[in-house]
């Protein structure tokens, strides 16, 4: 982006730096706008991350179209699907009448989702149909209702971290990171600082005919150091403070430290790391890349082993049925025993008689070459045979689960055949 269309940019939104990573960002959001795809803006509270989806609407082929800001961790959990999708007449206590829901009214345009990070489980899932399919189900109804919204989002918190912890759904967050925009902290803009507190004191002055206030060169420095955790709100916020409270219109450090609070864990100074000095900052990535690769690891595995216990169990039913044909396969249905559900004989009976034995006799001198899959599909046919094309009784004949018999019948044709 050339330096007169970034200061374009700057002037009609009234964003005041000058700092390489705000200039990046808004450069990305310019690239992006002409698009449909979906932009997650990531930063800490109160870096102004709601400027870039208002410049990407703005510089869109749907800027003509509604734009909503939405800032789902201020709406209550219960009511949050609602006011996003719509409800039916009725779908709950108070709903005594329709709503189309922000996706509704907002076809054609683009939706702003703040705080994303703290949307329900239930209502990511509703997210994500829209994502994909553009695709969404009022409350309380039944009508497949379709949009076409243009989606940016913001975060303040650490989404990967979210994840690992089910906070999150990995699948819509590789939807909504589709073009990611990094907003960079106060801290690390440099001289913007100084920058943003001069437009503040004079909009201050402006606002209630108060003398700008100004800052010494000890104040500046202070000013720099700080680590703004609350950044350019709390920057905002401490310069109302001095405007209206001070009566030295010149303020120096000591007086700055009155409006700076001095809680030793929001209020410490930056520091510049030294060499040599240790950092938890790339162990603690390590660590969470760690976690991903173990999650997916562990899935695998998961279906590794729900494969393995199919197969084992389809062997024991084929070993166990033909089991059961070295016994009884062409026993006439009068001389069979009465089998429990297991497939074993009651009342004491032992399977063995001598028309059994020459039975055997013959079966062993069979071919060798029958295989399982033509002796489970004998086995079946017989017992079917014998009960006239009754399955459950089949079924309780051959040891097995009217549902493995049917799915047995399919496989080997059987499903067609009359007896």
């Amino acid at each position: 982006m050339n330096t007169t269309e970034l200061q374009r940019i700057k002037q009609r939104y009234n964003i005041v730096g000058n700092s390489d990573d705000l200039n990046h960002a808004l450069d990305v959001a310019l690239q992006v706008a002409p698009t449909d795809l979906s932009v997650l803006i990531v930063g800490e509270s109160g870096v102004g991350k709601e400027i870039i989806p208002r410049v990407i609407h703005d510089n869109s082929p749907r800027r003509r179209e509604r734009y909503f800001a939405i800032n789902c961790g201020s709406i209550p959990e219960g009511t949050i699907d609602s006011e996003l999708f719509g409800h039916e007449k009725g779908a709950y206590t108070g709903a005594v009448g329709e709503s189309e829901g922000y996706f509704g009214v907002a076809n054609k345009g683009t939706i702003f989702l703040d705080e994303v990070g703290e949307l329900p489980m239930a209502t990511q899932a509703r997210l994500l149909r829209v994502l994909e399919t553009g695709e969404y189900i009022r409350v309380g109804g039944q009508e497949i209702r379709k949009t076409d919204v243009r989606i940016v989002a913001a975060t303040n918190v650490n989404m990967r971290k979210a994840i690992s912890e089910g906070r999150f759904r990995e699948d819509l967050f590789y939807r909504l990171n589709t073009i990611p925009i990094q907003m960079p902290p106060l801290r690390e803009r440099g001289n913007d600082i100084l920058l943003l507190f001069r437009l503040f004191a004079m909009q201050m002055a402006d606002k209630y005919h108060l003398p700008k206030i100004t800052l010494t060169d000890d104040a500046k420095q202070l000013m720099l150091h700080y680590k703004w955790p609350g950044n350019v709100r709390q920057l905002k916020n401490i310069t109302e403070q001095m405007s209206v409270l001070s009566e030295n219109r010149e303020i120096n450090a000591e007086q700055l430290k009155h409006f700076i609070p001095d809680d030793p864990e929001s209020t410490e100074l930056a520091t510049i790391s030294q060499p040599g000095q240790h950092s938890y900052e790339n162990e603690r990535e390590a660590l969470y890349k760690i976690l991903y690769e173990l999650r997916g690891s562990v899935a695998n595995l998961r279906h590794d082993l729900n494969s393995m216990r199919k197969q084992l169990d389809d062997t024991r039913e084929l070993n166990n049925m033909s089991a059961y044909r070295n016994q009884y396969l062409d026993t006439p249905s009068s001389a069979m025993p009465a089998l429990t559900p297991a497939g074993h004989p009651l009342n004491g009976y032992d399977g063995v008689s001598p028309t059994q034995d020459a039975e055997a006799e013959e079966i062993k001198a069979e071919p060798e070459s029958l295989n399982l899959n033509d002796l489970g599909r004998q086995m079946v046919e017989k017992a079917l045979e014998r009960n006239n094309g009754n399955r459950k009784k089949a079924a309780q004949e051959l040891g097995i689960s009217d549902r493995t018999l049917y799915r047995r019948i399919k496989q080997y044709g059987l499903d067609k055949k009359e007896y």
